[in-house]
């Protein structure tokens, strides 16, 4: 941890969240950015609290404490990590109608969900023969790392997630009753919410890996771990690898797609201006758009070189 100045908490909450007391929250958080450095996305609903911070050790507990108290001290499902940059560049706070959208208003994670499974017992779990293990994230995020022989959805967001429930889950289960249903995301919300669903639906043996990968990685050594590749985080880092390091990825800032290193190294590829994802998607016009965007990032950068090396000379 040695010249990690900050400090990243990834964190949610499901409870009864009140309007008023929503706004209250934002407004004081807000008053701690302009005196802080504090940065991130937080996400605020009537069904709780979701979301990642990034600042100095001194600022995230006091925005911890802020937050356990309006969710009456209940659990917020910390994940701790540690970066020597900022990942995101400010704070952003959203009210919306649901913390992780998936657009079914029936059910209720506070009330009613799958079982919590540990990174101890994940393993077990996943390798018997009687559970099937299903990827709650979208398929970029799956095409960056996930769990060995999991089911991929194939969705481009969670709201998609409910008809692929309705119209394919059947088809992977021998035996409704008595298959064992494993789910995992990237923090736990997803997967928490999508066993609350599975539920609602009738399905017995339901199970969610608790704290979601980000936990599992830090509690699983790399000779037990079962997740192959990295995995994707929505800030900066882009992904994370096993050490839940930086990973080797970055974003196509043209489709917003995670692009390996072996990605950037193909024909289509141009730095700010197209991937082999994007590469049809856009116009001539976009294209002259992003490459003007790309110029003068470029410049920036070379002119924040320029400035450090002018206010910190070589002794």
């Amino acid at each position: 941890m040695k010249g990690k100045n900050y400090k990243i908490v990834s964190l949610y909450s499901f409870f009864p969240f009140q309007e008023n007391l929503i706004l209250d929250l934002k407004n004081k958080l807000l008053e701690i950015e302009n005196e802080n450095d504090l940065s991130g996305l937080l996400i605020f609903a009537n069904e709780g609290i979701n979301g990642t911070i990034c600042a100095y050790k001194n600022v995230i507990d006091i925005v911890i404490n802020l937050l356990k108290s309006y969710a009456d001290n209940r659990n917020l499902n910390i994940k701790v990590n540690f970066s020597k940059k900022k990942i995101f560049k400010k704070l952003k706070i959203k009210i919306k109608k649901e913390i992780v959208t998936m657009g079914v208003p029936e059910i209720n994670p506070q009330q009613d969900n799958g079982t919590y499974i540990d990174s101890a017992n994940w393993n077990k779990l996943i390798k018997n023969q009687n559970t099937i293990v299903i990827d709650t994230r979208n398929h970029y995020e799956v095409s960056v790392g996930t769990f060995q022989n999991s089911i991929n959805p194939n969705t481009s967001n969670f709201s998609e997630f409910p008809k692929w429930v309705d119209d394919h889950l059947d088809t992977h289960l021998e035996n409704k009753d008595s298959a064992n249903i494993a789910m995992f995301c990237t923090g736990g919300i997803r997967c928490e919410k999508a066993t609350s669903l599975l539920k609602k639906k009738g399905y017995k043996n339901i199970y969610h890996l608790q704290g979601g990968i980000l936990q599992y990685l830090d509690d699983v050594t790399e000779e037990k771990n079962l997740f192959e590749g990295e995995c994707f985080v929505f800030d900066k880092r882009v992904a994370l690898d096993h050490e839940l390091e930086k990973g080797s990825y970055s974003i196509c800032h043209a489709c917003g797609m995670p692009v390996s290193i072996q990605d950037q190294k193909r024909k289509e590829y141009r730095e700010g201006i197209q991937c082999h994802f994007c590469i049809n998607q856009f116009s001539d016009d976009d294209r002259k758009r992003f490459e003007e965007r790309q110029k003068q990032i470029d410049r920036l950068k070379v002119e924040n070189q320029k400035s450090i090396k002018t206010n910190f000379p070589k002794l």
